[in-house]
């Protein structure tokens, strides 16, 4: 199966063409891609648009590499569009009723009624809108309640819709336009915040650090990459694709779990931010908290079902070298995690070495390398590893010096990117109470699964190595 003709792609913004157009950089993890004479007009600026065999070769491995990305509004059509809405329902009969009325009756409507406490109330809406009701006698939780509709779906993709979100009119439309690439079995928009009339600060907390959204750049969904998963709140996916569905043992992190076995079996997710769908997040603080850590108790059965993807934080060696060099806080530190940063630009000019400009290139990648690892070492003292953290700050400076650092710094730098409405200090206090939330639902996972898996970051075994082009910076 190959891409169709009219398929068009972009470079990612990670990506820098180099060597006056003979080769491309960037990908997740970071590689060289030599364009052959042959290759190198078929990129036009940073598009390559798909024509023939050879450039849709070009366009198929960039979107393997993620280094590229499908432009939505270029692609052709889907061949053949129809689609069944499944929305998984437990109570919640009001916001039920504005989802369908929002989705109108252009498709067939399932809804699962997951053993709600108030059957009737969900049925009347489901009466009302014309879908079709399936009643369990038993609360199986998200998985199993959308694999309950979806074995009943006889088209070839369905819809996967919470009852808490409100899609736009164009939302299925222009997700459906991915599965015209044959390999994309999952597709999902970006998951905003559903406006109210008297927002609370944690609720304006949620509109610019809300778990479910992912950002405003589209992306491959794959582990180990800026969108390393994808919530399932509201997704397009193609029926054959999902077989048994989702883990119905698994209360939380499911649409994780769905993501990555995708991933794992040669499917593509795309992550689609050119359209929104907006969430009804929880607004009060105590609610929120709670949900918050009960996302993070899905680490540990995670962590079972996919210990390479879980990791907390993935270190290169000389990454690992410059951390720890960092964190001792000797008179030694700096000199010793410049030499590891010096090690490292070397190796990876080396790589390069066929360019015009391998140094230059090389120590980019290096201070990029840094500033992920450090910025990963914030995560694990603030949120990960909270509890050891506390404990050290109790017996060391050091630890009290860096934890703070990590933590005052973390809060700016956010702050600053994410343009909040809300007031430093406030955003602060929310910050930290999201990593401390989360960071106790890890644990409580960790202690009930006897395991520490979801806590241990992984450290790369060997040295970069170029492996036919790629390279591991």
């Amino acid at each position: 199966m190959s891409l169709p003709n009219g398929f068009v792609v972009t470079l990612d913004r990670y990506t820098r063409v180099v060597d006056d157009g003979r080769a491309l950089l960037g990908g997740f993890p970071t590689r060289l891609l030599r364009l052959t004479p042959r290759a190198r007009p078929l990129v036009t600026g940073r598009t390559v648009k798909v024509r023939d065999a050879a450039s849709a070769l070009l366009a198929d491995r960039l979107l393997d590499a993620g280094m590229a990305n499908p432009v939505v509004a270029s692609l052709p059509p889907c061949p053949d569009p129809s689609y069944t809405v499944v929305v998984p329902v437990r109570d919640r009969a009001p916001q039920l009723d504005r989802l369908l009325g929002g989705i109108g009756r252009v498709s067939p409507v399932i809804v699962v009624d997951d053993a709600s406490h108030h059957p009737e109330d969900v049925a009347a809406v489901a009466e009302k809108h014309g879908a079709r009701l399936i009643p369990l006698p038993v609360n199986l939780g998200p998985a199993g309640a959308r694999n309950a509709g979806l074995r009943q779906v006889t088209t070839p993709y369905v819809v996967f819709a919470d009852s808490d979100v409100t899609p736009t009119p164009d939302t299925v439309a222009t997700l459906l336009r991915h599965f015209a690439d044959p390999r994309v079995a999952m597709a999902v928009p970006r998951i905003t915040g559903l406006p109210t009339a008297a927002p609370t600060w944690i609720s304006r907390y949620e509109e610019v650090r809300s778990s479910l959204d992912l950002g405003s750049h589209p992306a491959a969904v794959r582990p180990g990459t800026p969108v390393s998963w994808a919530s399932t709140a509201c997704v397009v996916a193609r029926v054959e694709a999902l077989k048994e569905g989702f883990d119905e043992r698994m209360r939380v992190g499911e649409d994780v779990d769905l993501c990555w076995r995708l991933i794992e079996n040669g499917w593509r997710v795309r992550y689609e931010p050119g359209v929104e769908v907006a969430h009804e997040h929880r607004a009060r603080l105590g609610d929120w908290f709670l949900r918050k850590a009960v996302y993070g108790t899905g680490a540990t059965p995670l962590a079972g079902r996919h210990p390479e993807f879980i990791a907390p934080a993935v270190f290169a060696p000389w990454n690992a070298a410059l951390v720890v060099a960092l964190l001792a806080q000797r008179r030694w530190s700096l000199p010793v995690a410049g030499a590891a940063m010096g090690v490292a630009t070397l190796d990876i000019a080396r790589k390069l070495d066929r360019t015009e400009h391998p140094h230059r290139l090389a120590l980019r990648l290096t201070a990029n390398g840094a500033v992920g690892a450090l910025s990963q070492t914030s995560a694990l003292l603030t949120r990960h590893w909270w509890p050891l953290a506390a404990l050290g700050c109790l017996a060391s400076g050091r630890v009290r010096r860096a934890t703070a650092v990590a933590a005052l710094t973390d809060i700016a730098l956010e702050y600053r990117r994410d343009e909040a409405t809300l007031d430093p200090i406030r955003y602060g206090i929310a910050r930290r109470l999201d990593d401390l939330a989360y960071g106790a639902g890890v644990w409580v996972s960790a202690v009930r699964g006897r395991s520490t898996k979801a806590l241990r970051p992984r450290v790369v075994g060997r040295r970069p190595k170029a492996d036919n082009g790629r390279i591991r910076p």
